[in-house]
């Protein structure tokens, strides 16, 4: 395997490219910036409530397995890589000019975030426009470089592109949404109502959560975001799948520490991987076998 770290990300490449899977994660960065943590009025604790705290570490086994593995490493609330650079928030951005209606920055969550969960505000005043393009400039620009050129590099050698776009999910955020007398979900694929991925592709990736004994919906609350939307083409062989895990199932989201049963969930995660891997390139052995 092969690592290369900028400050805005962490790549790690397969010895051998056996699959057209790549995944990335990036909500799991947690380098928060001293001066960004000594301007918020909230704590540390409730800023990283935003960050999808361990997933990096769920899906780490990828490149052991032959997908590579993008991270990102600057904190959601300090910039989100799951947004357009262009998704600038006026209410917290001074001389940004009204845009037209975007739930995302109207909610508080645009490409520099508002609030984090719970709708709890980050900062008590507004960032001059400077400091949120040179955010942009440093982290969000390098991250989709690097997106765009294992993309482009996998559909080059494999023919197509699958993307993971991992993320997770506040216990809460599920409960809420599931109706009375209906188990409640586990995991959530978004593929923008089939916009983001074939059929096929999407069945192979819920079929690999499902072998695990994860209970699986699609679209509901979660249908996909600004990766999804940016880079989901299945008519040109570029697929993505949003995969959304309940924190609960291995982290304290209140401490923000992961569970005693972490280890197992990870290895139940080790064969999810493994499954969509191989599903990607049937009739290819996998490394680790």
């Amino acid at each position: 395997m092969s690592r290369t770290e900028t400050e805005a990300y962490v790549l790690t490449r397969p010895t051998g490219r056996l699959s057209p899977v790549i995944f990335a994660s990036p909500h799991s960065g947690r380098d928060y910036p001293a001066d960004f943590l000594a301007r918020a009025v909230l704590d540390r604790r409730a800023i990283r409530s935003s960050e999808d705290a361990f997933v990096d570490e769920l899906f780490d086994m990828a490149p052991g397995l032959g997908a590579p593995l993008l991270s990102a490493r600057a904190p959601r609330a300090y910039l989100d890589l799951n947004r357009g650079a262009d998704e600038l928030d006026p209410a917290v951005i001074e001389g940004v000019a009204r845009v037209p209606h975007n739930p995302r920055i109207s909610s508080g969550l645009g490409v520099i975030p508002r609030v984090v969960a719970g709708g709890r505000a980050i900062y008590r005043g507004k960032l001059p426009l400077a400091e949120a393009e040179a955010r942009i400039r440093r982290f969000w620009h390098p991250y989709h470089h690097a997106l765009k050129g294992l993309i482009e590099e996998t559909q080059a050698a494999c023919g197509r592109a699958v993307l993971i776009d991992c993320h997770s999910m506040p216990h809460e955020a599920i409960e809420a949404h599931t109706r009375p007398g209906h188990p409640r979900p586990e995991v959530v694929l978004g593929d923008r109502h089939g916009a983001t991925a074939g059929c096929e592709v999407m069945e192979r990736v819920e079929a690999a959560f499902a072998a695990a004994g994860l209970r699986v919906v699609r679209n509901a609350p979660f249908a996909g975001a600004y990766v999804a939307q940016a880079y989901g083409r299945p008519s040109r062989g570029v697929h993505v799948v949003q995969v959304e895990i309940d924190r609960a199932l291995y982290m304290d989201e209140a401490r923000i520490e992961p569970l005693a049963a972490f280890g197992a969930f990870r290895s139940v995660m080790a064969g999810v991987v493994a499954e969509i891997i191989r599903d990607g390139a049937p009739g290819l052995a996998l490394a680790a076998e």
